[in-house]
């Protein structure tokens, strides 16, 4: 496995590789992997012809009083990970490559980083697209992997790569999860034993209303929200940031179950921020 750490050599790299015929699998991540991640390391394997992971911890996307110094890191850690996956090449930038001092273009998908997280994490999503369309343009990919735990992320770069005319095609790949359905996430290890314990009543929480309505236990929207938060209210240590349904497809609101929906919430257990959701397959009137 190579370690790259020049933009200009990661460059150089991907044209060999596309002068050679060959199909690049990009993953994005932010490090501190765990099975989620390397997840989506298998799932590039079977699209690509060399599978790229860059690991950068992304300050633009990161508010005031966020938690981007305490963000856990283990490069050395993901490495030895990623070379016993399967992955060819690492890319590690330096931030003051990527951000140079007069740093001053950013992208925006005006309507779909207003939602959910948006309403939360002002200019989070402004950072993450643009750091995934510099990524883009030097690592060139012609599939690029995304997890849809952070499904608001996942539909934002679909619309970008669309809109910007990126030739690249977005992979999602399901959520990843614990036994007890706790979606796996490197901050999770933020979480004490105890909030760790409670944590998974906020899977649980998706996961049963979810159940539910399948099962037709619900008539509207509207029911299922009050019935999460009714779930969560019983439990002091989980305070609730949102719960919300929006359409699967651009995350605008819905009023009855005829389009695929996305469940989606984000809690804290303790000081830390936790976000997971759950997709509702539409209903015929």
């Amino acid at each position: 496995m190579k370690i790259i750490k020049s933009i200009s050599d990661m460059q150089e790299m991907s044209n060999r590789l596309k002068r050679a015929g060959k199909r690049i699998s990009f993953v994005p991540t932010m490090g501190f992997l765990h099975e989620g991640h390397l997840r989506l390391v298998d799932v590039a394997k079977r699209y690509g012809d060399v599978v790229i992971v860059s690991i950068f911890v992304n300050p633009t996307q990161f508010g005031p009083k966020e938690d981007l110094s305490r963000y856990p890191r283990d490069v050395r850690g993901d490495c030895s990970k990623l070379s016993k996956r399967g992955a060819d090449i690492v890319f590690l930038p330096f931030s003051k490559d990527i951000y140079a001092e007069d740093f001053q273009t950013f992208v925006e998908v005006n309507e779909l980083q207003k939602p959910l997280c948006g309403k939360y994490r002002p200019n989070h999503f402004r950072g993450v697209a643009t750091i995934v369309a510099k990524l883009f343009n030097i690592v060139m990919p012609d599939y690029a992997i995304f997890g849809k735990k952070d499904y608001q992320q996942f539909i934002l770069i679909k619309q970008m790569v669309k809109d910007l005319n990126f030739p690249v095609k977005i992979i999602g790949v399901e959520t990843v999860r614990e036994r007890d359905r706790l979606a796996m996430s490197s901050r999770n290890t933020y979480l004490s034993v105890e909030e760790r314990e409670t944590a998974r009543h906020f899977a649980e929480s998706l996961y049963l209303a979810s159940k539910m309505y399948r099962d037709g236990q619900f008539r509207n929207p509207s029911g299922i929200i009050k019935y999460v938060k009714g779930y969560l209210s019983q439990f002091k240590e989980i305070r609730v940031q949102y719960v919300e349904i929006l359409d699967a497809r651009n995350l605008t609101e819905v009023k009855d179950f005829t389009q695929d929906m996305v469940l989606a919430s984000a809690v804290f257990v303790g000081k830390t921020r936790l976000i997971d959701n759950r997709i509702l397959k539409k209903k015929c009137r």
